[in-house]
């Protein structure tokens, strides 16, 4: 009976209530069809705690802060999936320039050897250099191909970058 009860209020709250609710939600993230799947993430999250909320709390401050914390979610993962972005996941360092004849010949004869360099890492960073810089595959393409986890080509990837400019700053320093 009890259950019953907190039901037909949360129902008719929920006709009183909920469209300022969703204006409410609206006015934080500023994107209808977001408010509105966030209004949905609300109600569901109300419905099922339901049995948690205590009588001596306002029922409106109740779904306000879990519209709130709902909000704040989102824009953490918006946060997370920005600075993932910003780390420019596809492209590393690598700069789109057109070279001078004296810079392609110097590039050239340096690709050979970046190649021979590349070819003493062991495999499992060879791989994903070769197949990102030679095949132009990206990241997550590679993950695809390999059955491995994309943080796991990334590692791999800093990880063999890492050897080579190790092994060209020894090559240099012989050759000097």
């Amino acid at each position: 009976m009890e259950e019953n009860k907190w039901q037909e209020k949360f129902e008719d709250w929920i006709r009183e209530n909920g469209p300022s609710l969703t204006m409410f939600i609206y006015k934080q993230v500023r994107n209808k069809e977001l408010a509105e799947d966030l209004y949905q993430e609300v109600l569901i999250s109300a419905y099922l705690n339901l049995e948690q909320f205590e009588e001596r709390a306002n029922f409106k401050s109740w779904m306000y802060k879990i519209a709130i914390n709902k909000c704040r979610d989102f824009w953490r993962k918006q946060k997370a999936a920005q600075k993932f972005w910003e780390e420019k996941v596809y492209h590393y360092d690598m700069e789109c320039s057109i070279p001078e004849p004296e810079d392609y010949v110097i590039t050239r004869t340096s690709t050979k050897e970046m190649i021979d360099t590349i070819n003493e890492l062991p495999t499992i960073y060879r791989e994903p250099i070769l197949l990102y810089y030679f095949k132009d595959k990206s990241l997550l393409e590679i993950s695809s191909a390999k059955k491995l986890p994309i943080s796991t080509v990334k590692t791999r990837m800093r990880r063999a970058r890492n050897q080579l400019k190790e092994k060209t700053l020894l090559m240099e320093i012989a050759a000097n």
